[in-house]
């Protein structure tokens, strides 16, 4: 008979399960499979030897008989915060069930020591025993042991948000943003690969928050996947509800791309925040060119770690406070972080003197942003010199309490130590901590500075700290600072652009460069068909984005690209691509997705909806619709989630992957479905009153006959409402 072995453990297994047994090698290694035979005077049986080092090892299921060495937390890389459930005796031991669920009986008691330990330790059961031993990364596409190419690009894509060198807690499934899980647990990892690796074109694999339901029976054009996270009646989404729920095992936090498999590293975010920068700088420096202006940020972790290569890219001054030095060295030894430095005098003379060279720098500060944002006030107030134009902040600080943002009052290891032992106490330091921040920052703007709010929750985290964020006579969605989206990113959305994005499955670099090629050829031309001098400009920025990016090196993970564009420059750029694969010119099927952060996946009162402003910002429907819609139009996978970005309850996104095979219907979807998934944003944010929407979609009705969209009459003469509401 033929049984999978891991050969690291044959000894192990030899011992424990097979006593008195003799085993006789046959000229075999890790990576080789050979055969193994079990003689004695009884019997003979044959077995197979697999290293866990391969693709097909971690296809086949839970590794069971035997078990894998349970190896815990291993040491030299980043471990996500203890959480602190603070779970009742009863909901311990349901949460030991449940955990259980996923194993047989005979080895469960085994197992719920260690869960409970874990549950204890960690709060949360992550099963470190099940930790792959594979080098987790995205392998070329030809390498998955799969039925289907859409199988195998998720399969892909899976991996590279495990990716160590993209990820930020890989062993805890964090990709990014401090709590943005692919999973919640390693046994939901092995049994989704397995399904994935069986799945055929008739086959639909259900995701319910990390769990893997199972595959159903479905159709061709019918999505391969679909995920839900987090999708917790609104009563009960609440953050103490959420760390209950998480240590139970019966949701999850996917982030945005997290638990939706379609991050690409922090390259999303680099081109996001110079896309930002640059027209936060057109838009309050009345500046085009950025050199010697000096942007002041804090955050080097997951997505936050693309701010220091954006300002570069951009052309200013960037100094960006970090806490954590291990994410600090991190962005330094991949050359997104020029110079670092714990030594705030060492700090400020560097800014003076690239200021005053106007020369692109990308500075970190190993400490606390709200020491650097205090000494600029004491610079100003002894100097007279304010040395700050742009400022904002990218800790994660939707989820502030439980280590995405930390106190100026500790160090980072006492501060780690206290989140852990007494979470009151860390509350009340953060909450302390972000009223000093607004008061620094307070002080520059009533100077001149130009602060606002990247939609990590900040000023949401610091209102209902204290802080002097108020904007008296606004709505609860605005505040003194405004959001990106308010000010600099919410017409760009109006005008239907938002992140595009793909990931070439061949690993090949010179696909990446083929497609790159392909992508500026599409906005070139379309620039000179004509578009609005708006649109131009775009076009213009991304273009100049896929040049920089190239020269920049960054790639992360996978070979994928970014840049913004809006339905016609989407649309064409997958019908490019899409013929590209067919004639060869690319070698294997690219991936499209996008972030959710964008025109119509997200529904986010405080950052992508915040600039609507006839009461829907915080109605949920167009980013359900996005899902469902994006469903029955050709995605090969959609994802709906709550939280993400300004977190937990904050926010509803709707997302998709599409795999580009080079086949006719594959651009047939990518026509349809990246048309609705613009069309759909704009017209709603049409329907709110936007002027650019409302430009937009007319002109997406006079190209396209079928479309046919609701249009508001505006209310002209203002003072008929005076009148009715005093009648």
């Amino acid at each position: 008979m033929f049984l999978p072995v891991n050969f690291t453990r044959l000894k192990l297994w030899h011992l424990r399960e097979l006593p008195g047994q003799e085993l006789e090698f046959h000229g075999c290694n890790k990576v080789q499979e050979a055969p193994v035979l079990l003689n004695n005077s009884k019997w003979t049986a044959e077995f197979t030897l697999h290293s866990m080092s391969s693709l097909k090892e971690i296809c086949r299921g839970l590794p069971l008989y035997p078990l894998p060495e349970n190896r815990g937390r291993r040491t030299g890389i980043p471990h996500a915060p203890v959480r602190t459930p603070n779970l009742t005796a009863q909901e311990k031991k349901l949460a030991l069930r449940n955990a259980l669920r996923y194993f047989p009986p005979e080895i469960q008691k085994k197992l719920a020591l260690e869960f409970a330990e874990e549950l204890r330790l960690y709060g949360h059961i992550y099963m470190y025993r099940f930790f792959p031993e594979i080098e987790m990364r995205a392998y070329p596409i030809g390498e998955y042991p799969c039925k289907t190419k859409s199988a195998a690009a998720i399969m892909l894509m899976i991996m590279n948000n495990l990716d160590p060198s993209v990820a930020q807690f890989p062993q805890e499934l964090v990709t990014y943003g401090g709590n943005g899980q692919v999973f919640s647990n390693w046994a939901q990892f092995w049994l989704v690969m397995h399904y994935l690796s069986e799945m055929n074109e008739e086959q639909t694999l259900v995701m319910y928050s990390g769990h893997p339901l199972g595959l159903f029976p479905s159709h061709r054009s019918a999505p391969r996947l679909i995920i839900t996270n987090g999708m917790v009646i609104p009563n009960y989404s609440s953050r103490d509800e959420y760390e209950k729920l998480l240590a139970l095992g019966v949701t999850m936090y996917g982030q945005m791309t997290a638990g939706s498999y379609c991050y690409i590293g922090p390259q999303g975010i680099v081109h996001g925040t110079v896309l930002t920068v640059l027209n936060a700088g057109r838009r309050y420096l009345k500046a085009e060119d950025l050199s010697g202006k000096v942007f002041v940020t804090s955050g080097l972790g997951g997505m936050s770690g693309a701010q220091a290569k954006a300002a570069v890219i951009a052309g200013c001054v960037g100094v960006i406070a970090e806490v954590d030095e291990a994410a600090l060295l991190k962005r330094h030894k991949q050359g997104w972080l020029m110079e670092i430095s714990n030594n705030l005098d060492h700090c400020i003379a560097r800014l003076r003197d690239a200021r005053k060279n106007k020369i692109a720098l990308s500075l970190g500060y190993h400490g606390n942003v709200v020491d650097l944002w205090e000494r600029l006030v004491h610079e100003l107030d002894t100097t007279g010199e304010l040395l700050v134009d742009l400022g904002s902040d990218q800790t994660s600080c939707h989820n502030p309490f439980n280590g995405g943002y930390y106190p100026v009052q500790l160090g980072f290891e006492e501060a780690k130590q206290l989140l852990s032992t007494n979470p009151g106490k860390f509350r009340t330091l953060v909450q302390e901590s972000l009223k000093r921040q607004v008061a620094a920052i307070n002080r520059l703007a009533d100077k001149g500075m130009f602060f606002w709010d990247y939609g990590n929750a900040f000023l949401l985290e610091a209102q209902r700290a204290g802080a002097d964020v108020e904007k008296r006579g606004a709505n609860k969605t605005e505040f003194r600072y405004p959001s990106y989206v308010q000010h600099i990113m919410g017409d760009i959305f109006s005008l239907g652009f938002g992140p595009f994005r793909w990931v070439c499955t061949s690993g090949d670099p010179e696909d990446l460069a083929t497609t790159d090629s392909i992508a500026m050829s599409v906005l070139e031309e379309s620039i000179r068909q004509g578009v609005s001098t708006s649109v131009k400009q775009q076009y213009h920025d991304n273009i100049r984005w896929i040049r920089e990016a190239g020269r920049h090196n960054l790639v992360v993970g996978s070979q994928a690209r970014i840049l913004y564009s809006d339905q016609r420059g989407r649309v064409s750029i997958a019908v490019a691509m899409n013929r590209a694969i067919s004639e060869g010119r690319i070698k294997a099927p690219v991936v499209l997705s996008r972030d959710h952060h964008d025109v119509s996946g997200t529904d986010s009162p405080y950052r992508e909806t915040s600039n609507i402003y006839d009461g829907s910002a915080f109605c949920a429907d167009m980013a359900v619709q996005n899902f469902v819609g994006d469903a029955f139009r050709g995605a090969t996978w959609v994802a709906l989630h709550n939280g993400g970005g300004v977190g937990w309850g904050e926010v509803i996104n709707g997302g998709f992957g599409l795999v580009l095979d080079g086949s006719k219907e594959a651009e047939e979807w990518a026509k349809m479905m990246l048309s609705w998934d613009v069309s759909n944003g704009v017209a709603r944010r049409c329907w709110s009153g936007n002027d650019y929407a409302y430009e937009t979609i007319c002109q997406a009705m006079k190209e396209n006959a079928t479309l046919k969209v609701t249009l508001p009459h505006k209310v002209v003469d203002e003072s008929i409402l005076e009148q009715a509401v005093k009648h």
